[in-house]
């Protein structure tokens, strides 16, 4: 894992891989009231399709994606990520193949791995099942932490494109495609690839294009759309008395979605509720900075596009 591990590593790291725990010493230059903001998640079910495949070495980004995108939604820079492998059985590839993942999420993230831990569970687990699980630790400028506060009516709602289902809803996706029985490994014209490599379709990590646009523009909030999908998460960045109002015809929608919609027989505001529906993460911004929010966005290689806007109104979130 080594190798993995030490692409990684950015001036801050102090310990070697191998101690008991992982040191970091972060710059402090240019913060006038550092605060550390810290989250935690999983890849949930999605990791029985990588142990179905046998393809191991792209959940760990998505364990990555889960924490950072958290964390950079109150605009904080994450430092560091440790994660935690529970096992059936120790095997060491498939170990190396996770944290390869996990590597390279924190690459994308900027972000180091300074540490880990691999439990062996013989007896409570199945010998080839594993779970993966993370935290990461950044920080903010307390002065420049988005709180929704600077949110107000006439704000623009912008949408980063999600790579397709990302990490959440695979306990209803497994049960639509009967994945324990599908041939995954099958072309699906309409997809432009297998069942399989779609639903392993890394989740995307917004940090650096989000950095990035945070110093080019007014941003009021930031969503991460993860369980929950659109009705649980944005309202989270919308104070009382506003609502996000997203005109549905606008979002742009990968094809996964409408097989899963037209296989399981779901209502459109339960697929909306439970899955990012190709948006992994909005941002409400000044409508008068919202071309050069987009700008920023696309020149860091996220195809960002507006769905809506802030109006007053006692619901937090509109669909039309």
């Amino acid at each position: 894992m080594r190798q993995h591990v030490e692409r990684t590593f950015i001036p801050g790291v102090v310990s070697e891989i191998g101690g008991f725990g992982g040191l970091f010493a972060p710059s402090l230059t240019g913060y006038r009231e550092p605060v550390l903001v810290s989250g935690t998640d999983g890849v949930g079910t999605k990791q029985r399709i990588a142990q179905i495949m046998g393809k191991h070495d792209t959940v760990g980004i998505d364990c990555v994606a889960m924490c950072v995108n958290d964390i950079i939604c109150c605009g904080a820079k994450p430092l560091f990520f440790l994660d935690y492998i529970a096992i059936g059985r120790n095997d060491p590839e498939k170990v190396a193949s996770l944290v390869s993942g996990v590597a390279e999420g924190c690459v994308q993230a900027g972000c180091a791995l300074i540490g880990g831990e691999t439990a062996e569970h013989p007896g409570t687990m199945q010998p080839d099942d594993y779970d993966l699980a993370g935290f990461s630790v950044g920080i903010v400028d307390k002065a420049k932490i988005l709180d929704k506060t600077g949110v107000c009516p006439g704000d623009v709602l912008l949408a980063l494109p999600s790579s397709g289902i990302h990490s959440n809803g695979f306990s209803l996706v497994r049960k639509v495609f009967d994945v324990e029985h599908a041939d995954l490994g099958r072309e699906v014209p309409e997809l432009g690839m297998s069942l399989g490599e779609t639903l392993l379709t890394p989740t995307c990590i917004y940090v650096k294009p989000v950095l990035a646009v945070l110093k080019a523009a007014e941003v009021h909030g930031i969503s991460h759309i993860t369980g929950g999908g659109f009705y649980e998460n944005i309202p989270r960045s919308v104070p009382e008395g506003l609502c996000a109002f997203v005109e549905k015809a606008a979002v742009r929608t990968p094809a996964i979605f409408g097989m899963i919609q037209k296989i399981g027989n779901i209502p459109e505001r339960d697929m909306f509720n439970t899955f990012n529906m190709g948006v992994g993460m909005s941002l409400i911004v000044s409508r008068d900075s919202a071309d050069r929010a987009v700008e920023t966005l696309v020149s860091h290689g996220v195809d960002a596009y507006p769905i809506g806007e802030i109006r007053k109104g006692e619901e937090k979130l509109c669909i039309l």
